[in-house]
């Protein structure tokens, strides 16, 4: 199977929600490189709005923002879409927060800043689950 492809169904469709513009900006390149189509929203209402709009394979979302905090959304798109797994991004010492995110249902969650190959497998892994 090629990497960031699924099973015959075309590019992963990933919803990645960070209000952190210059990482989001340099995720949504580096995954587009692995075939992975990114919808990038800076902020848990774009995320929200995005996820209305249409279905995703799977969610990365960052735990500290602004506007909405990261459980708060997680919350919302279980009740949007309670299939769709959801990746957590946690800094360091909130990985108190990260557990109450799987406790939530989240599909797993990894510290920033990440190793990009250790977040595509992820990501690979819950479409996976999913599909």
């Amino acid at each position: 199977m090629e990497k960031g492809k699924g099973k015959a169904t075309g590019p992963i469709r990933l919803l990645l929600v960070d209000d952190e513009v210059g990482y989001v900006d340099v995720l949504k390149k580096r995954m587009a490189r692995r075939g992975i189509e990114v919808t990038a929203a800076i902020n848990g209402t774009a995320g929200i709005q995005a996820l209305r709009r249409q279905p995703f394979d799977v969610a990365v979302l960052d735990l500290k923002m602004e506007d909405l905090d990261g459980i708060e959304v997680l919350k919302i798109f279980k009740k949007m879409d309670p299939d769709m797994p959801v990746i957590m991004l946690t800094g360091h010492g909130s990985e108190q927060s990260a557990r109450e995110g799987m406790a939530l249902g989240a599909f797993d969650y990894l510290t920033k800043p990440c190793d990009l190959a250790e977040l595509i497998e992820k990501i690979e892994q819950a479409v996976e689950r999913r599909r």
